[in-house]
């Protein structure tokens, strides 16, 4: 099963270069058979241009979680305290064999009718 996660234009390119091997998300999908991720990149692009398959999943408090995953994760560090602060869990996606679509997609042409997720979609 696919998910669709919306991923900033710069932190989804640094996926699809190979340079973010992790997606950082306060909360995860519930469902256990989720192995491949789709790209949404928001505004400005606003479509979907790829995928990755899904390695693990760390969940951690996020000074352990910054430690384990800060390598390659495609964010600074300021960044990352940002984004996770007041969580006492994070979440690290593993980014494996990302693909780039040749055309990107509209989101309707991908999944008709859809909007933009906040978070997370499956499909």
């Amino acid at each position: 099963m696919k998910v669709l996660l919306s991923i900033k234009p710069e932190f989804a390119e640094r996926i699809l270069d190979g340079e973010k091997r992790f997606e950082f998300r306060k909360s995860i999908f519930r469902k256990e058979n989720i192995d491949t991720v789709v790209i949404y990149a928001t505004m400005p692009v606003g479509k979907v241009i790829g995928e990755f398959e899904i390695g693990e999943i760390i969940s951690s408090e996020p000074c352990e979680l910054w430690k384990t995953t800060k390598k390659y994760a495609g964010i600074s560090r300021g960044f990352f305290d940002s984004y996770f602060s007041e969580r006492d869990i994070g979440f690290a996606i593993g980014v494996k064999n990302p693909i780039r679509y040749d055309t990107p997609l509209h989101l309707d042409d991908y999944l008709p009718g859809a909007t933009p997720p906040q978070s997370f979609r499956y499909v």
